[in-house]
C-alpha cells in the first residue's frame, strides 16, 4: 500500500492550515499510522513563504500539547494537485482558488476541512489572523473536531 497524503491549505499558510497540520499529525501518530499517512500544509498565497506559523497560533497549539514550531510556511504548487489524496481548504476562498487552479483530474481530492467535522455547525474555519487570541483557540476546536472525523474517513477508505 502506498502512503496517504493530506495536504492543509489556507490563505498564508502561518495559521490555520499548520495548526491542522499539527493536530492531524498528532492524531495520525497516536494512532500508530505515521507509516501510513504523510501530512503537510500551504498557502494559497505566497505572503510568508519560509517563515514559521504566526506566534499566536504556537501558543494556542501549544496550550493544547501540539507542537507546530518546525512548521514552514510554503504555497501550492502544481505538484501537490497530483500527491496529495486529500486536499482540504479551510475556507471557501481557499476552495474556489484550489478548484480553479487544479486541473479536473484532482477535484475530486480538493474539499472542505470542516467537511469531516462530525459535530460542526460551521462550514468554515475562520481566519484569526486579524483578531485575538480567543480566535486561534476557536481555530483549534474546530480543527481538532474535523481531524479527527478525517482520521475515521481514512481509516474507513483505506481499511487502516
Amino acid at each position: 500500500m502506498s502512503m496517504i497524503r493530506v495536504l492543509f491549505v489556507c490563505t498564508g499558510n502561518i495559521c490555520r492550515s499548520p495548526t491542522a497540520e499539527g493536530v492531524f499529525r498528532r492524531l495520525v501518530e497516536a494512532a500508530g499510522l505515521a507509516a501510513e499517512i504523510d501530512v503537510d500544509s500551504a498557502g494559497t498565497h505566497g505572503f510568508h513563504v519560509g517563515r514559521a506559523p504566526d506566534a499566536r497560533a504556537r501558543e494556542a497549539a501549544a496550550r493544547r500539547g501540539v507542537d507546530i514550531s518546525d512548521l514552514r510556511a510554503r504555497q501550492v504548487d502544481a505538484y501537490d494537485f497530483e500527491g496529495f489524496d486529500y486536499i482540504l481548504t479551510m475556507d471557501e476562498g481557499n476552495l474556489g482558488i484550489l478548484l480553479a487552479d487544479a486541473p479536473p483530474s484532482a477535484h475530486k481530492r480538493i474539499h472542505p476541512f470542516l467537511d469531516f467535522a462530525p459535530h460542526r455547525t460551521e462550514s468554515e474555519v475562520p481566519d484569526p489572523y486579524y483578531g485575538g487570541r480567543d480566535g486561534f483557540d476557536h481555530v483549534l476546536g474546530l480543527v481538532e473536531d474535523a481531524a479527527e472525523g478525517l482520521l475515521a474517513e481514512i481509516r474507513r477508505e483505506h481499511h487502516l
